[in-house]
């Protein structure tokens, strides 16, 4: 059978919700008092969307080939993620072999070494990467998962990422990660409120059940020792990327000083195998943890896990739905994922990326069986009723 071609790429934006999980209404505990490396001005405290979290709002890749066949993929990068898409990366991508995504991620990369890297270029590259595995699974009729090799475990367990950990062990899921709400620029005080509020999580839900710190890149080295040495008390199982991602020799630092057993995790915001070596070669963290919509998608992670594995370090994935579920589901070191609950107040389960995708699976009591995950591709569709918006075209 002829292998087709890449007729056609499109960049659409939509906000709301979506693959953008901060863009969502007032009232949302995701945009509550959570602790940033802008909470130390004061007008900047309170909110996150009031320093511009939301501003992005979500790309939607779409990708034609010559036979008709279409895959999609969505993440956070909004105009400019479309603008990178149509005016530059289109270029790498039509006209290819659709089974062509090394030489085509290759390209992408390097065509954009000047101005990207990082952020939000590698994050387009990615919903780039991620549309490409989608149209290769629909055309072959395989779920992405076949593609990478196949399945080692017969379920996925999660963790879930939100304000109620103790509603979470309700609903099932193995640990509750809490969003720290206090910066060190509210002092000794804001210290006692974090350590008041993981002791009071810890009385309702036991001795077994993990908790972890998220901190969002907001404190600094002798914050972060503090902290942990206090939430010792407390039983936490990690604390998560305590430090700006670029603080490498911080992150070392604070390995060797937090409590023997405490884990040090970070690499939601880290891109590509070269910054995730750095975290490794220099001892960083115990777990990390690339965002498959923005590390560079489903290529590239396969690169970071390997060599992650290669220094015996586990890979759990930033929440990012069914992207990163498709690889977990592959590979060794990658035991459990991590759900986020976008419900607004973290009392229910509901699909991530809701309302962008239709078909999108959730646990039930914190699990996933891989027979939900057996759709061609990614297995879910692009919601018809979302506003999508084309602002250029190539």
């Amino acid at each position: 059978m002829a292998v087709p071609t890449i007729k056609q790429v499109r960049a659409y934006t939509v906000r709301g919700g979506g693959a953008d999980y901060h863009d969502q209404g007032d009232g949302h505990w995701i945009d509550g008092q959570i602790a940033t490396p802008m909470s130390k001005y004061p007008q900047y405290r309170m909110t996150r969307k009031s320093f511009g979290l939301n501003v992005l709002g979500s790309l939607v890749v779409e990708i034609e080939a010559s036979d008709g066949t279409v895959g999609f993929a969505v993440t956070t990068a909004g105009d400019i993620g479309a603008f990178i898409v149509e005016r530059h990366l289109a270029r790498f991508l039509e006209g290819q072999k659709i089974t062509d995504i090394e030489l085509m991620w290759d390209q992408m990369f390097n065509a954009t070494l000047y101005y990207g890297r990082k952020g939000v270029v590698v994050n387009t590259i990615s919903g780039v990467d991620l549309a490409l595995w989608d149209l290769l699974g629909q055309w072959r009729k395989e779920p992405v998962h076949a593609l990478l090799g196949g399945p080692v475990r017969d379920e996925l367990q999660f963790y879930a990422t939100g304000a109620r950990p103790d509603l979470a062990q309700q609903m099932g899921f193995i640990g509750g990660k809490m969003p720290l709400r206090h910066s060190p620029a509210e002092g000794d005080e804001g210290l006692r409120k974090n350590l008041a509020e993981l002791a009071e999580m810890r009385s309702r839900v036991g001795d077994d059940f993990w908790l972890m710190f998220d901190c969002w890149m907001s404190l600094d080295l002798n914050y972060a020792t503090k902290l942990a040495q206090g939430a010792q008390a407390y039983g936490l199982k990690w604390i998560e990327e305590a430090l700006p991602p670029d603080d490498y020799w911080g992150y070392a630092d604070l390995k060797r000083q937090v409590p023997t057993g405490m884990l040090v995790n970070t690499g939601e915001h880290e891109a590509t195998r070269w910054g995730f070596r750095m975290l490794m070669e220099m001892d960083c963290c115990d777990i990390i943890q690339p965002d498959v919509g923005w590390c560079g998608g489903i290529t590239e992670l396969i690169k970071i896990s390997a060599l992650a594995d290669a220094y015996g370090k586990q890979v759990i994935p930033h929440g990012s739905s069914v992207y990163s579920y498709h690889f977990v589901a592959t590979r060794h070191n990658s035991p459990f994922a991590e759900f986020l609950m976008m419900a607004p107040e973290a009392d229910r389960v509901v699909p991530m990326f809701n309302p962008l995708l239709l078909d999108e699976p959730v646990p039930a009591q914190g699990r996933l069986s891989l027979s939900a995950l057996d759709q061609p591709g990614f297995g879910v569709r692009l919601n018809p009723d979302c506003d999508l918006a084309r602002p250029y075209t190539h």
